[in-house]
């Protein structure tokens, strides 16, 4: 009885929504997303991945990728939005991933923090903004520039 005398006093569209309105998913990191379907994608075996949205940073992160070999031909489709990328997989990609909050790096502690995060010395890259763009922590220890961290893969 006391149930319905409550559901009496409000109209039908009010009675369901009890509390706070519902909150809606917003997207934190575009390239965290990106990096992530990336790696879901090569661990299903898949040969090519879409990417969306789009992002500068994104597609300076996947020249990276390319530059070394890790990811095949990029195609940007511009659809007048926030854009889609197609990735061309390779294999080649073990992991990737982003490092939040872009923490300062000088020259001297890019070796250190290569050797945290990185399995092996010989293999996989860091990926750094620098006032020179965005480059892998070979280059920038080449051009004797620090910046932030932005990423890794191997």
């Amino acid at each position: 009885h006391l149930r319905n005398r409550c559901l009496k006093r409000f109209k039908p569209s009010q009675r369901f929504s009890v509390g706070a309105p519902v909150a809606k998913m917003v997207r934190i990191s575009v390239l965290r997303d990106c990096l992530n379907n990336i790696v879901n994608a090569e661990k299903r075996g898949k040969r090519q991945v879409l990417i969306r949205p789009n992002s500068k940073v994104i597609i300076k992160f996947l020249q990276v990728m390319q530059k070394h070999g890790y990811i095949g031909d990029l195609e940007i489709i511009d659809d007048h939005r926030a854009g889609k990328v197609v990735v061309e997989l390779i294999g080649r990609i073990n992991k990737c991933g982003v490092i939040s909050p872009r923490f300062d790096v000088s020259v001297a502690g890019i070796e250190q923090l290569a050797s945290d995060l990185l399995p092996s010395r010989q293999f996989g890259h860091l990926v750094l903004t620098t006032t020179y763009g965005i480059m892998d922590h070979e280059e920038a220890r080449r051009k004797h520039v620090g910046g932030k961290i932005v990423g890794f893969f191997f």
